[in-house]
C-alpha cells in the first residue's frame, strides 16, 4: 500500500512549501492589514487559520508518521509535532504581533522536522 503513494521525500518538500506558503501569508497579512485594513481583514480571519492548521497537520502526520515508519527515526516526527504544537498555540493568541512571531516559530520548527524527516529518508 506504501508503494503506491509518494514517497516520504515527496511529501516533506511538498510540506516544506506548505510552511513557505504560511510564512508569506503571515507576512503578508501583516503588511496587507497595515495598509489596507479593510481588505486585509480577511487575510486573518479565524478560518483561514483553523483551516491552514488543518492542512498542516494532515500533512505534516501523514509525511512524518510515514516517514518514521520508513527510516525508524522519531526525532523529525518530535520536531515536527514541537512545530504543530507551537503553531497550534499561536492560532489561541490574540491577533497581533505575537500571533505572528509563535506561528512563524512553529511553521520554521515544522519545516525542520520536514526537512531532517526528509535526510533521514535518503
Amino acid at each position: 500500500m506504501l508503494e503506491r503513494l509518494p514517497g516520504t521525500g515527496t511529501l516533506d518538500r511538498l510540506a516544506i512549501g506548505l510552511s513557505g506558503l504560511c510564512l508569506v501569508h503571515c507576512v503578508a497579512s501583516v503588511f496587507l492589514l497595515s495598509l489596507l485594513a479593510s481588505a486585509g481583514g480577511m487575510l486573518v480571519h479565524p478560518a483561514v487559520h483553523e483551516i491552514g492548521l488543518a492542512i498542516a497537520i494532515a500533512v505534516g502526520t501523514f509525511a512524518l508518521v510515514r516517514g518514521a515508519f520508513e527510516h525508524g527515526y522519531i526525532l523529525p516526527g518530535a520536531v515536527g509535532g514541537l512545530g504543530l504544537g507551537v503553531m497550534a498555540g499561536a492560532l489561541s493568541m490574540p491577533h497581533g504581533p505575537m500571533e505572528t512571531v509563535y506561528t512563524m516559530l512553529g511553521v520554521g520548527i515544522l519545516a525542520l522536522g520536514h526537512d531532517l524527516n526528509r535526510r533521514a529518508a535518503n
